[in-house]
């Protein structure tokens, strides 16, 4: 866990503590300041030194609770400007009268002269040169450290919402891709229910495999590309009982080690050409598949023949779209997915650079 972290987490949890332990720790540097042997009666130093701490938090806190947020919040400069200087005023006006009327008596031997309230409100020079200096002396780094932790802060919050977007963008396309493809597996197990082939049962079976796959083992952002592959051999094995010996599909893969990948989008891929190949095709389909992993390298590959319609898209379906955008969320610019039609071949071509995270 990084310094700042522990730091913020502290504070968040002990801000009172942490605020007294800050001042404890400026206090004892600033004793630094005093000559011992000018000030003879240890008393007059604790005297100054709590008068010059009190002003010096009283100045911090106007800065950094005041200012800076009336500043950030994007209020008027101006009025923020003019703030500033009254506030600075009084603080100063303040200090000088604290001295002149309750620290001097302490520490001076009488007799000794005293300046008026109006003296003291209209000496600017001595307010500014001397007072507005020393009182504020803190209140700068004690205002940067709060506006760097309120910063962190800001940036966690947005990091965790963030990614709560995107664990919900993924969540509602998920959703929109599984009963996709439950929708059509069921309607091929009605359509053998009607002419009760004998493979109804063994084609529910099937399904009832892949839909644990789906509702039990796909909750996580990445899965292994081995249990994707057992889940592609799966679907097509239950494909194949509808089809028969009408249905030709090629399915190779290699890989040189396993690796993480987004769940069900090879899937989505596989069943859209089932759908639009062997659904659309009323002679003898075929579906080549592809799947290799080398070095981090990954390529999916899917084609499959298909019958054209005027007007229709075939790279702006509602599925590859979906895919699509659950590709940007999780993979960013490390992928690459292209639609290629040519001679009524429909080609789809995933690639997908893996990090050294997704690799095991």
């Amino acid at each position: 866990m990084a310094l700042i972290e522990r730091i913020v987490k502290f504070n968040s949890a002990h801000r009172v503590l942490s605020h007294l332990l800050f001042w404890t720790a400026v206090t004892i540097i600033f004793l630094n300041r005093y000559d011992l042997v000018e000030y003879k009666e240890p008393e007059h130093i604790f005297y100054r030194h709590v008068y010059y701490m009190s002003f010096m938090i009283l100045s911090s806190y106007f800065v950094a609770y005041l200012i800076i947020p009336a500043f950030i919040g994007g209020r008027s400069y101006l009025s923020i400007l003019i703030f500033f200087l009254a506030g600075s005023y009084i603080i100063c006006v303040a200090s000088r009268a604290t001295v002149v009327y309750l620290l001097e008596p302490l520490i001076r031997v009488p007799p000794f002269g005293q300046e008026s309230l109006w003296d003291i409100m209209t000496d600017f020079p001595k307010l500014f040169v001397h007072y507005f200096a020393q009182t504020f002396s803190a209140a700068w780094v004690f205002a940067l450290m709060k506006l760097i932790k309120d910063q962190y802060i800001v940036q966690q919050r947005s990091l965790a919402l963030e990614k709560e977007k995107v664990q919900s963008e993924l969540n509602v396309l998920k959703a929109q891709l599984n009963p996709h493809f439950l929708f059509n597996t069921l309607n091929n197990i009605y359509s053998l229910s009607l002419i009760n082939s004998p493979v109804t049962s063994k084609s529910i079976a099937g399904l009832s495999e892949i839909l644990d796959h789906v509702l039990y083992k796909c909750n996580k952002k990445y899965v292994p590309i081995s249990e994707e592959i057992r889940l592609i051999n799966n679907y097509i094995d239950l494909e194949k009982l509808r089809y028969n010996d009408r249905l030709q599909v090629n399915f190779k893969y290699s890989i040189d080690e396993d690796a993480m990948v987004v769940p069900l989008v090879l899937l989505s891929l596989v069943e859209n050409s089932f759908k639009h190949g062997a659904g659309e095709n009323i002679g003898e389909p075929v579906i080549d598949i592809d799947l290799s992993l080398q070095g981090g390298n990954f390529y999916f590959r899917v084609s499959n023949g298909f019958l054209p319609e005027p007007g229709e898209n075939k790279t702006d379906r509602i599925g590859l779209i979906n895919i699509r955008k659950q590709l940007d969320l999780l993979y960013g610019d490390r992928y690459q997915l292209q639609v290629n039609t040519d001679d009524n071949i429909y080609v789809v071509l995933l690639g997908i650079h893996l990090n050294g995270n997704e690799v095991q």
